[in-house]
């Protein structure tokens, strides 16, 4: 249900007697959803939100939705308007503490591995998730081109949508990358030019795992400007190729006479793969220890359950 204004949005709230989410309609950068245990719960969201201006024009009409329970999936694609082919698929990790605590952020990790979904699975969600989407934009003659991506929740009753994203998905895009054997170029171009149906991506058996590195108060207000040091040092983590580790920048930027430096709120995304999810979960780990910032926080269990 979708609703504009705050006392409009609370009496409908007190009507229900289950779990909720609570979703800011505008533009968040991934920090927009509130998974609510009780009405009173989405109340208070609904004020921080609509009152106290959290999210500012983001968050003046809200989507209130069924409180769906499973394990959570990431699927993307490349579509030419035509063919949708799946990438490998990944797993994320919202909350900002172990354990799934703490409020929801853009990210804080993520895992590619081969069979992470069974073929049966990931044939239903071409079936029912990207087939009908695509067929549907052409029909409105908005045929899409591009990177669709989609977040499931794998519930008792199937496959079920939480969000589209046009574009990559982030922190997952990291280990998935990691693991493309094939030219990423070669890849965007035949989605631009229709010709998907003759190309096929080549994957790296292994696992590969990201965990990102946030600055101090993340998802929320954060302070800039901690010079990062280490990144030299984390290459060397854990032996192996130095192919199979890569930090990838997200919130940081150059200062001439210092170097990188902190500037945003997720800050980097350690990725390594290797011979097995724990294998890379020990080398992705063993580089986030070389490297430091002041205030970094990071959850210490990606991949791990």
């Amino acid at each position: 249900a979708v609703q504009r204004g705050f006392e409009l949005a609370c009496d409908y709230l007190l009507t229900r007697d289950e779990p909720i989410v609570v979703k800011a309609a505008g533009l968040a950068k991934g920090k927009g959803v509130f998974v609510c245990d009780d009405p009173a719960h989405a109340v208070r969201t609904v004020e921080r939100l609509m009152i106290e201006n959290i999210l500012g024009e983001a968050g003046q009409t809200v989507v209130v939705e069924e409180r769906l329970t499973g394990r959570e999936a990431s699927v993307l694609a490349l579509v030419d308007g035509r063919t949708i082919y799946l990438l490998e698929c990944a797993r994320d990790y919202k909350r900002i503490n172990d354990g799934d605590e703490g409020p929801n952020t853009g990210g804080m990790g993520a895992y590619s591995a081969a069979g992470l979904l069974p073929d049966g699975l990931l044939h239903q969600i071409e079936e029912q998730v990207f087939v009908p989407i695509v067929d549907a934009l052409s029909l409105h003659e908005s045929p899409y081109c591009g990177v669709l991506y989609a977040g499931l929740m794998l519930t008792p009753g199937g496959p079920k949508v939480l969000e589209f994203n046009a574009r990559f998905g982030d922190p997952e895009t990291q280990p998935i990358l990691m693991r493309l054997r094939s030219d990423l170029l070669d890849a965007l171009e035949a989605t631009v030019d229709g010709r998907l149906d003759q190309i096929t991506l080549e994957w790296d058996p292994r696992p590969a795992v990201c965990v990102v590195m946030a600055s101090r108060g993340y998802p929320d207000a954060v302070q800039d400007g901690f010079d990062i040091r280490g990144l030299e040092e984390a290459a060397g983590a854990e032996g192996g190729s130095p192919d199979d580790l890569f930090v990838f920048h997200a919130g940081t930027k150059h200062v001439a006479g210092r170097g990188p430096v902190t500037s945003g709120g997720r800050v980097l995304g350690v990725t390594a793969l290797g011979d097995s999810i724990d294998a890379a979960r020990r080398r992705a780990y063993a580089a986030v220890s070389r490297i430091s910032f002041d205030g970094a926080h990071y959850r210490g269990d990606i991949a791990a359950t």
